[in-house]
């Protein structure tokens, strides 16, 4: 059995469809099915079963992936047995994330690791909801719930903070918040309810407030829309140093701790290449966190909790 065609049958296995395997592939989607045919023959039974929705496995194709995911991995070992140790790390490494990580912690903790190896492609993508890693979407994923199914390595990267904040202009112009009873007379910006994708991500059923008058599934739309004073809602402390114009407020009334994990694939601790990437972002990560975590304790000039320590004034 050749190993090409099996690798263009988990292509298609993973993306359900010849288009998305081509993409994946760098193949043309109509060779992707030459080939997928050619091994059907070959083995004598089909592997997909056809559908408006996609290419579903049938049975022996279900059959055949733990297979096909065997001689991955074994290529994969072997190509890295060949290349030897190296000082520096190289090829493509995907990390799947969350977009508060991916837009405010993961950029520059992957650039200094690709600073650090020069040969080495650092691909970050940003999803509004989990990262399928079953279907090979990254590499590696950071996740805020550990997962519950699946053939996985998990790691705790760190704990980290989030608390209620708003800008200048919005604190000026509104209502002080002296309590969480305050809240309520105030424009809440969050996550819109049926689109959290996880239940470590529901702050505002956490803090007893139901109705969010500006939603979106993006944490980068939920800053920018609190950075132009639309309203209050809750940030990671470590996205702060990059809003000086945004405060926190109820410091110590409401205050939320999440923990990052670091979600990979079984098979990949036999890989030294991957095993020295996670170990490279994972303190990379829990050095950064610290570091703009304790630049929003202090604060430029100690400005970060002035509203919560009644140092901002109200028309």
């Amino acid at each position: 059995m050749d190993w090409d065609d099996l690798r263009v049958f988990l292509g298609v296995a993973r993306g359900e469809s010849l288009s998305a395997a081509g993409k994946a592939l760098r193949m043309d989607p109509a060779t992707v099915g030459r080939r997928v045919a050619r091994l059907e023959q070959g083995l004598g039974t089909p592997l997909f079963v056809k559908s408006p929705q996609g290419y579903a496995l049938t049975e022996a194709g279900a059959r055949l992936v733990a297979h096909a995911e065997a001689a991955e991995q074994a290529a994969l070992m072997a190509a890295e047995a060949v290349r030897g140790r190296s000082e520096g790390l190289s090829g493509q490494i995907r990390i799947g994330a969350p977009d508060g990580c991916a837009n405010f912690l993961l950029p520059q903790v992957c650039a200094r690791i690709a600073e650090a190896n020069p040969e080495l492609e650092v691909q970050i993508v940003a999803l509004p909801r989990l990262v399928n890693l079953s279907r090979r979407e990254a590499d590696m994923a950071v996740t805020v719930s550990r997962p519950t199914a699946g053939r996985f390595v998990v790691q705790k990267i760190a704990d980290y903070r989030l608390h209620l904040a708003a800008s200048d202009v919005y604190l000026a112009q509104h209502a002080p918040i002296r309590s969480r009873a305050d809240l309520k007379g105030h424009r809440l910006v969050g996550y819109i309810q049926d689109m959290i994708f996880d239940k470590e991500l529901d702050y505002m059923a956490e803090l007893g407030l139901t109705r969010v008058p500006l939603g979106s599934n993006s944490v980068a739309v939920q800053f920018h829309w609190l950075r132009q004073g639309a309203g209050l809602g809750v940030v990671h402390d470590f996205s702060l140093p990059l809003a000086p114009g945004l405060r926190r407020v109820l410091v110590e009334d409401v205050s939320l701790t999440r923990t990052f994990h670091l979600v990979r694939h079984a098979d990949d601790r036999r890989l030294e290449r991957m095993n020295r990437f996670a170990e490279a972002l994972v303190a990379g990560m829990r050095a950064e966190l610290g570091r703009l975590e304790a630049q929003v304790e202090t604060g430029p000039n100690g400005a970060v909790d002035a509203m919560a320590e009644g140092r901002v004034t109200h028309p």
